[in-house]
């Protein structure tokens, strides 16, 4: 999935205006292009079924599909299934009573979250080295 030189994707889902917009500027700040910044989960699993996506940040609670069934759903499809996943989620116990941080993502961050540390994650799971 990561061809050199090429900018990594990203999808950002978050219900919360205010969050999604922190959000989308730890994403640009990390160096990405943002593929879709979207306020449901429907939304966000399409954003990452159009293809070529890198990396889905998921806030766990959404309407309509939540962050854990958008995650189940990116697994389970064949074009999606190597897609990284970071969690998102202002419950440390939402994160770990689903089993979201072990079976279904490859790394979580808990609100409230500075959008360095955001970047960061991004960067450090992207394998990016330090912005320029």
């Amino acid at each position: 999935m990561s061809d050199e030189g090429r900018l990594r994707r990203v999808v950002i889902a978050d219900d919360d205006d205010d969050i999604r917009g922190l959000m989308t500027i730890a994403a640009k700040r990390a160096g990405v292009e943002i593929v879709a910044a979207v306020d449901n989960g429907r939304a966000a699993l399409d954003a990452v079924r159009g293809g070529d996506v890198d990396l889905a940040v998921l806030d766990i609670s959404m309407p309509g599909l939540n962050g854990v069934e958008v995650a189940e759903a990116i697994r389970a499809d064949d074009l999606t299934r190597s897609t990284l996943i970071l969690m998102v989620s202002a419950s440390v116990q939402l994160l770990t009573d689903h089993g979201v941080v072990a079976d279904r993502s490859d790394s979580f961050i808990v609100k409230p979250f500075s959008p360095r540390v955001l970047s960061t994650r991004i960067r450090e799971m992207l394998e990016l080295g330090e912005p320029a």
